[in-house]
């Protein structure tokens, strides 16, 4: 019974040491903003059907921002456009509280804080870090976009969110 035990424990551990490494599961956007200064970084880890999403941010006015995932892997300045519209690969409208919605790229409010720093984490089904229609790795890329307001969670297909204030490409983040 003990050696079934450790083989169980053995198992568990590889599990969770795989979920944690770089790689196929793992993405990383080093967030600039208009300028080209480094504001944050978001770190993306896949376990199973669950994305995890995390947003830490510096010298970002204060206050809530809209944050999404973009459909284009491109963070051209000033504006980031060229990043294109949310990542959507379902065709739904914008925003958890829109009955048509949600786009798969939409994401909660980053709120930033008077000193200029902010975290945001969240999970989702709704993208991959693998392979498939929701994959993140499509033939261009995808980018995270932080932008200058609030998401109202409703408005298609923005949220009013506003203008665009800071842009990272996700690329495949490296073994740990």
């Amino acid at each position: 019974m003990r050696a079934a035990g450790l083989v169980v424990v053995a198992l568990l551990l590889a599990g969770c040491s795989s979920m944690m490494s770089g790689g196929d599961n793992a993405a990383v956007a080093e967030l600039t903003n208009t300028s080209g200064q480094s504001v944050g970084t978001a770190r993306f880890t896949q376990a199973g059907n669950v994305v995890r999403i995390l947003v830490e941010a510096k010298g970002l006015p204060p206050g809530p921002h809209g944050a999404h995932i973009h459909a284009v892997g491109k963070c051209d300045p000033p504006d980031f456009n060229s990043a294109g519209p949310h990542f959507n690969p379902t065709n739904k409208q914008h925003g958890a509280l829109n009955p048509q919605g949600s786009h798969a790229g939409d994401l909660p409010n980053l709120t930033v804080g008077p000193d200029g720093t902010g975290r945001m984490e969240t999970t989702t089904e709704q993208l991959s870090l693998g392979s498939g229609p929701s994959s993140v790795w499509d033939a261009d890329g995808s980018a995270l976009v932080v932008h200058a307001n609030a998401d109202d969670f409703k408005t298609d297909p923005t949220g009013n969110s506003g203008a665009r204030v800071a842009c990272g490409v996700l690329v495949k983040a490296p073994g740990r």
